[in-house]
């Protein structure tokens, strides 16, 4: 098994991975990062290696939930933090474990004894809450978009729309600029509020603001027109054209 422990605190870090040395003898390689930054440029990279993350809540660049603005994590996360009653109310909501600082051996036995009887459905259903955990419910103002060994905020305001074609996504602002964004459309789309932005197909989510005509297709389909250039023409679907509808005018 291997196992990332994001962590800033070097001893924190080190006692962690002492004591799983002594609870999960099975767990053959460890690695380590030390920031939001780099987690969002080195996840992507190894990230398919990995079976297990221990995440600590508060990183020396911001909050570890700007990660999962990053970048698509896709494997079980135990966090770890010092008491903070508002970050375990939240936990506890999502049935998401954590461990609390400074970490004691049998919380831990027990938090991975929890990890080794999830199956794959119930990671993916707690994996697609964090992603609207930060902060906690609330919708984020602004995205963190991984650039080379960057992380680059992208206002949520300044969206025209998300594409994604060939298993590649970019997110494009109302200037035109297109930036690459390692995440599927729908994990983008639990971060956004859904008054401003809409799934209009496979391919696009829309901003609102974004939207300059629609014209009814001889199918009953919805054509969309964006004041910002689209690779192709944008479709709603004729079953979700009401829905639609209703969306724009609300």
């Amino acid at each position: 098994m291997h196992v990332l422990i994001v962590e800033d605190e070097p001893l924190a870090a080190a006692n962690l991975e002492k004591i799983l040395g002594e609870v999960a003898p099975d767990i053959r390689q460890i690695s380590r990062t030390e920031s939001v930054a780099q987690t969002a440029t080195w996840f992507p990279l190894h990230g398919r290696e990995v079976n297990l993350i221990f995440m600590d809540i508060h990183l020396s660049d911001g909050s570890a939930f700007s990660i999962f603005q990053a970048t698509e994590i896709d494997v079980p996360v135990i966090f770890t933090t010092a008491y903070d009653q508002y970050a375990l109310q939240a936990f506890k909501v999502n049935s998401i474990d954590y461990l609390l600082k400074p970490i004691d051996k049998t919380h831990l036995e027990q938090a991975m004894h929890k990890f080794r009887k999830q199956g794959t459905a119930e990671v993916a259903r707690y994996l697609s809450r964090l992603a609207v955990m930060a902060p906690f419910g609330r919708f984020p103002e602004k995205i963190l978009v991984p650039v080379h060994d960057k992380l680059v905020p992208v206002a949520v305001e300044e969206i025209s729309y998300c594409y994604s074609t060939n298993g590649e996504t970019s997110i494009v602002t109302k200037d035109g600029k297109s930036l690459s964004y390692n995440k599927r459309l729908d994990s983008i789309m639990l971060s956004l509020d859904p008054d401003r932005f809409f799934r209009a197909n496979k391919q696009f989510i829309i901003a609102k603001r974004a939207i300059e005509g629609i014209t009814i297709w001889f199918d009953n389909r919805l054509m969309v027109s964006l004041n910002t250039r689209v690779p192709e023409s944008l479709f709603v679907s004729k079953n979700r054209a009401s829905e639609f509808r209703q969306w724009v005018a609300g």
